[in-house]
Order: structure tokens, then sequence, then C-alpha cells
């Protein structure tokens, strides 16, 4: 269907003041200026960063409400899956119009994160709950033989990884008092729209974040999570540090490592004319531990219309000061660049959807984070990402020396810090259908 714990940061070189150049005196006012310098470079009175102070979050309510900034507040709803790759044409299309419709809710206001996480089943996951414990009776035998078969196709399933997918949306409020009433309201049209679609969908509270942001710090399953609300007064701890890892570690700026795992987040670079609905899902299905992120704002309308309508102004002004060279030079005022010619027509294509069809715009940033347990892996990961991509005429493209920001984007905290966003249309922002197929127990 095609459609339109401390942190490990880099050594800094010390810096002095350059000599004067020979022959020439300084004033007094100068070397004390140059005194100042080194012994302010000198001075080693900086508070060292660790691995909670790297967690962009400031407070967590029991509710699920997460304070990310002074002002912006959120909430995550996590959602399961239905049949859509494996529906007939006319399904797949209700359900695509249903997903545009649902994505025309969020209005400018509404800051909206798409998160799709491919992690390793821990020890405690789904391997114990289809364990069929041994009772006092002659049949324990064909327990366990059942119980070691489903365990062998779980793991020929999904590779023994956990596929999951939430929806972090957030606002900008005063306080607490005046972001919860909204965001509960917007949580519940959300749980409504997902009914419609036929989807499953619950929120999570503040345990169930901080547990999903523990398993993204902790990949590496040696350390469970273990929280209680009761335990941080008389232990004088935050909740970050019941999630932290042990460490991280940015030296080099397109690999980080955090515990014992290294990873890279890349941006996909959205270049193709039309998009086809299988490049999410072809992500998705990749054999190793993978956090996708779709960061989503809706322009408001008004500015949408206004703005294309700026760009169509100077696409017709470069378009007559092109017409006015070649009456100049002598030859056809109708041979104009031929981009030119090709923006000013899908311009005014997109004021047209904008206008007469139910179509908003969308500022999308699409974030790709592989992990492994070594660099090699990784490079082998990152490369089959990178294949995906450009098999959907796409380019993946790794954030140099911004993987810190790209890594805390990666959380479902709906708190974007990559700068790198691509304007799309609801279809076209919908073509990124968060639907694969429903795996039944």
């Amino acid at each position: 269907m095609f459609m339109d714990s401390p942190r490990t940061l880099p050594d800094k070189k010390e810096q002095t003041p350059a000599k004067p150049q020979s022959g020439k005196k300084l004033s007094r006012a100068d070397r004390k200026k140059i005194e100042a310098v080194i012994a302010a470079s000198k001075r080693n009175d900086r508070k060292e960063l660790s691995a909670q102070d790297s967690i962009p979050f400031q407070r967590m309510w029991p509710d699920g409400i997460c304070r990310v900034t002074d002002t912006y507040y959120t909430k995550t709803v996590q959602f399961q899956d239905i049949n859509y790759q494996l529906s007939q044409n006319e399904d797949k299309t209700a359900i695509f119009d249903g997903w545009c419709d649902f994505l025309n809710y969020f209005d400018s206001s509404i800051r909206f994160q798409l998160s799709f996480l491919n992690l390793a089943a821990g020890s405690g996951g789904y391997a114990e709950s289809i364990t069929i414990q041994p009772r006092t009776d002659h049949f324990n035998s064909v327990r366990e033989e059942y119980s070691t078969m489903l365990q062998n196709q779980l793991a020929k399933g999904n590779n023994g990884l956990t596929k999951t997918k939430y929806l972090t949306f957030g606002i900008e409020a005063e306080n607490i008092r005046t972001a919860k009433p909204r965001l509960e309201r917007i949580e519940t049209d959300i749980l409504n729209n997902f009914k419609r679609l036929g989807v499953s969908a619950s929120p999570m509270d503040s345990k169930e974040r901080l547990h999903l942001m523990h398993g993204v710090f902790h990949m590496d399953g040696q350390q469970q999570f273990q929280f209680s609300w009761d335990w941080l007064a008389p232990s004088g701890l935050s909740v970050k540090d019941f999630i932290a890892p042990s460490s991280f570690e940015f030296r080099n700026g397109r690999v980080f490592r955090m515990g014992r795992k290294y990873g890279a987040v890349s941006f996909v670079q959205i270049m193709a004319p039309e998009l086809n609905d299988r490049m999410l899902a072809d992500f998705l299905d990749m054999e190793s531990s993978l956090i996708v992120n779709l960061h989503i704002q809706s322009v408001d309308q008004v500015n949408a219309i206004k703005t294309v309508k700026r760009k169509i102004t100077d696409l017709d002004s470069a378009k007559i000061e092109q017409q006015k060279k070649a009456v100049r030079a002598g030859y056809d005022m109708d041979l104009i660049p031929s981009d030119l010619a090709t923006y000013g027509t899908e311009a005014k294509k997109l004021l047209q959807d904008l206008q007469s069809r139910n179509e908003r715009m969308f500022l999308v940033t699409f974030l790709v984070l592989n992990t492994a347990d070594s660099l090699r892996q990784l490079d082998n990961n990152v490369f089959q990402a990178s294949s995906i991509a450009q098999k959907h005429n796409c380019q993946l493209v790794r954030l140099d020396f911004q993987q810190e920001q790209g890594l805390m984007s990666s959380l479902p905290l709906g708190y974007n810090q990559i700068e790198i966003q691509r304007s799309l249309t609801t279809s076209s922002t919908a073509i990124f259908v968060p639907f694969t197929t429903q795996v039944r127990p």
C-alpha cells in the first residue's frame, strides 16, 4: 500500500594563554587578567555529573504523571498490536483512515511520541509466565515437557525479544494542578480512539513507567527492577536511583556505552516521494535489540497554511527572476530550472490538501537506537537498519556527537532533544502505521 553511578566524559585539554610576542611589554592590568584566567582554569570545583543527572526528567508522581521540565508534563499509554499487515486491502484502508483520524486529534498544544521497544526478554519476563508449576499428582513429567516446548517455541518465535508499543503525550502547564485534569482528559480521548480502532490500550502508572525505563537502561539484564514508594523517604534516594545504569560513556561521538551494552542512535532522513507502509514494520522485524521512536508535533493549521503560502510566493519570485535572466540572455523564458517547477507544483498541491482535504501538518523526528554486546555486532545491526532505510529510498544517518541527546530522546518521556524534523501531512505521517501482526498466546 503506497501513500503520499558516574558518567565518563571526554577529557578536555587544559588551555593556557598564548605567550606574548618578544619585545612587547604587558601592562599591569593585562598581567592580572592573565593570572586570573590561569587561576580559573586550574580550579576544579565543578560538580561531577552522575548517570542520574543525564536522565531528563525532574519528578514522577504515583499516578504516572512525569514532570520533564519546569512546565512540561507527560503521561504514557501502552497499546497492543492488531492484524494490519495480514489484512485485506479494504481492511488496511479502513485501519489507515482510522489512524489518520487518530493523528488529527492532536492539536499543536500536544506533543506525542510513538515508542517501539524490541528488547531481550529478561529472566523474569514471559518465560516465567508460561511455566507450568508442578503439583502433587502424577502428571509433573507432562507439565515439565509441555513447559519446555513452550519455552523453545517462545525462543524461536521472536529470537528472545519482547516487543512492546507505547504512546507518550505531553503538554505545557504552569503546575501539576493545571496539568493533571487536562492530561486525564487527553488520556481518556486517546483510549477511546484506540478502542475505535479495535486496539487494546491501558494507561501506565509511575511504577510501570519506571520499570520501562529501567528495562531500557539495563538491557544486559544484570539487575532486576525493584522499587517501592515507601523506600524513598527512609533511604533518601530519588526514583532515578532505582532505574539508572551503572554508568554512561559518551567518549566516542558515534557510539555510546551503557553498562555493558554498546549503542548507537541514528535518525531516518526521509527522502522518498512516496512512502511504503512496510517501512516501520521492516525495522520492527529486525531480530536484534532495537528502539524506534517517532516524535510528532502538530502544527497549527493557520500557521501551516501561511507557511506554505509564503513558500509558494518565494518560489514564484525565484521563477520570475529566472525568466528575467532568460529574456536578457536571449533564450526561451519557459526554460527554468526543473527544481523550481517541481517544488512549485508540490507546494500548490500541499496547499490544496491543507485547505480542502482532512489534512494537517506535522513535524516528525524518526529515531532508531541499535544496541549490541560488542562493537562489531553493533556495526552489523546498524548496517542492517541502514539497508532497510535504503530499501525504502531513505537514509539512516548517525547522530554525530549527539548520542547522549539521542539516547535520552529514545526514552518514552515525550521529550525530544534532537532538532531534526521533517514536515509531513497527516496521510504521510500515518503511513508509519504502528500496527503489524497480532501475536496471540
